[in-house]
């Protein structure tokens, strides 16, 4: 039995942060096959000095997006696996 997990990841300027488009964020989702959703949040932000290459703030909001919904997903999976087991447990990173 094979499953299909999808993630996407919505990357745009914070202008509510620097209207000047030297932030970049970005929200990822994870829709399981079951139909449960997480989200990921990351930003990045470019310095003044740096060329601006959105490329690189996209690349760079997007991973940390990214970290941020795995380790959502390792605390839901700790969550269910201590619901299951009556108690604590530690999942090893």
């Amino acid at each position: 039995m094979s499953h299909t997990w999808n993630v996407l990841i919505h990357l745009f300027d914070a202008e509510d942060v620097a209207p000047d488009g030297r932030v970049t964020a970005a929200h990822a989702v994870l829709r399981t096959s079951a139909g449960t959703t997480l989200d990921g949040y990351g930003r990045a932000r470019r310095n003044p000095q740096d060329p601006a290459v959105q490329e690189i703030g996209e690349e760079l909001a997007a991973a940390r997006a990214l970290r941020d919904l795995a380790d959502r997903l390792l605390s839901a999976t700790s969550d269910d696996i201590s619901a299951i087991e009556h108690g604590r447990i530690r999942l090893l990173r």
